[in-house]
This record gives C-alpha cells, structure tokens and sequence, in this order.
C-alpha cells in the first residue's frame, strides 16, 4: 500500500481533475449533438480507463525524464525517483502498463481511436522533452490535454466536428495559460539551468500577461461552443461561474507575490473544469 501511494504521489492523481471532466464533456456534446441522447455507460467506462491509462503514462514518463533536473530543483528534490522511492526500472515498467490500458481501452471505442493513438503516444512523450528547446512548452502541453475532451467527442462518434475542434483550443489555451502560471515558480532554476520556459523568456509580469491573453481566448472558445451547439441556459451558468473563476484565479496571482500559486493552479482549475462538466452534464441532461 506504501508503494501504490508512491506511484499516486509520483503521477500526482488528484490531478486528474483537470483533464477528465473535459473528456466526458467532449462525449457528453458528441452524443448529444449527433444522437439527441447521453452517451453509453461502456464509453464513459472505456474513456475513463483511456484516460487514466494516458495521464498515468505521460506523468510517469515527465518524472523519468525529467529526474536529473527534478534532483536539482529543492521545489522538486523530494519527488519519487531522486527521493529514492521508486526505481526508474519500477517506474518504466508502471508505464509500460499504463500505455497497455490505453491501448486496450482504446481498442474498445472505433477504429479511428485506435488509428489515433500513435498521435497521442507521441504528444506524452514529446511534451517532456520541449523546455530543452522551446519556450513553447506550454502550448504543447495545452495541446496534449486537450486531446482528452477530443478523444472523448472521437470515442463516441468516431468522427470530428467544428465543435469538437473549437473545444480541443479552448482547452489547449487553458492549460498552456496555468502552465505558465506554475512555471513561475521555477524561473530562476530554468535561467540558471538554460531550460525553456514563457517566465523564464520573458520575466514573470510578461508571463502573467500572456497567461491571462490565453485564457481570453479559452473563453471564447467557450462561449462560441455555446452557440455552435445551441446549448441552453444550464450551459450559459456554468460559462459565467467558469469566467469567474478565472478572473480570481489570475487575481490569486501578482508578478511579486507568487505565495497563493497552488491555490490558483490546483484549486482554481480543478473547480473550472468540473463546473463546465457539471453544467454541460445539466443541459445535455434537459435536452436529452
């Protein structure tokens, strides 16, 4: 039980909460949109082990790669592998197997998630390697998040659509702007260890700036889906309680005062992604 705490600890699961009441939301205005009716049980249940499969994989792969730095930064000395609490070997193989229930859930769905999925390995992957090079990090981040609501619409359609798009940058903008939040906390340890980050390229104001420029853009995102999928009032509720929390998630934040980061980062977006799902789940429900 210790040792499955660790690998918790190590993928940091409560973060889940991010990226998993998108990919139900995606299935939630695929099925509605095309069909009239909620999705099946089965897809939510094969779409949740997807998910899971891919965010256990993706975090265990983030801390391989990433262990010589993570030894070397106090913010992140104490996490599994240079804690000494897990082996790369260990972590290597919980990877193996989370790609497998990937792999598998996926299976389950249509052909086109199964054609998908080398598209998504390589975003896991890749993501861990770009604040070697780019200050674009970010952005490829939101992008490999976003896949989630976008695998969710594909699981139950097998197809895309505008919306789902619409919704795929919406998310994409989200993440890259609370990434960008959280990397501030470590733009001394990136200058000094030639890593790539927006805070660290442009200072910790700018950063902020371009944060709240992205999530401007998340919010257009979302109220466009509004309208291109002809939602109704439930949907309209949950946009404006989600535009609040944004607003006081960036009010959380100061260029010299980054004290209540994990607040805004955690806190703040945990709650705006299972409102939208909440209220999208309300008005697919009523309309249904």
């Amino acid at each position: 039980m210790n040792k499955v705490k660790v690998f918790l600890e190590m993928i940091k699961f409560e973060h889940t909460v991010f990226a998993l009441p998108f990919a139900y939301m995606g299935a939630i205005l695929a099925a509605t949109t095309s069909t009239g009716a909620l999705p099946a049980w089965s897809d939510i249940g094969w779409i949740t082990l997807a998910m899971v499969g891919a965010r256990s994989a993706a975090m265990g792969l983030n801390r391989v790669i990433d262990a010589a730095f993570d030894a070397e930064n106090p913010r992140t000395a104490l996490r599994a592998i240079p804690a000494g609490l897990l082996s790369k070997k260990e972590v290597l193989v919980f990877i193996s197997v989370s790609f497998a229930l990937l792999f598998f859930a996926a299976a389950q769905l249509n052909p086109l998630c199964v054609r998908l999925l080398p598209v998504a390995v390589f975003f896991l992957t890749f993501y861990s390697y770009t604040k070697r090079f780019t200050w674009l990090c970010h952005v490829v981040l939101g992008v490999t998040i976003a896949l989630a609501p976008l695998g969710g619409w594909v699981a139950v359609t097998g197809a895309f659509d505008p919306v789902a798009l619409v919704l795929f940058g919406a998310v994409a903008f989200w993440v890259a702007g609370f990434d960008i939040l959280y990397a501030c906390q470590d733009v001394d340890f990136d200058r000094r260890r030639g890593l790539h980050s927006i805070p660290a390229r442009f200072g910790v104001a700018r950063a902020l700036l371009i944060a709240r420029s992205f999530h401007v853009l998340t919010a257009v995102g979302l109220v466009s889906i509004w309208a291109m999928a002809d939602l109704g009032w439930a949907y309209a509720v949950g946009l404006g309680i989600a535009y609040a929390v944004l607003a006081y998630e960036h009010a959380l934040v100061k260029p010299h005062d980054l004290s209540r980061i994990n607040t805004a980062f955690m806190t703040m977006n945990g709650i705006l992604s299972l409102v939208m799902f909440v209220f999208t789940l309300i008005d697919a429900a009523l309309l249904a």
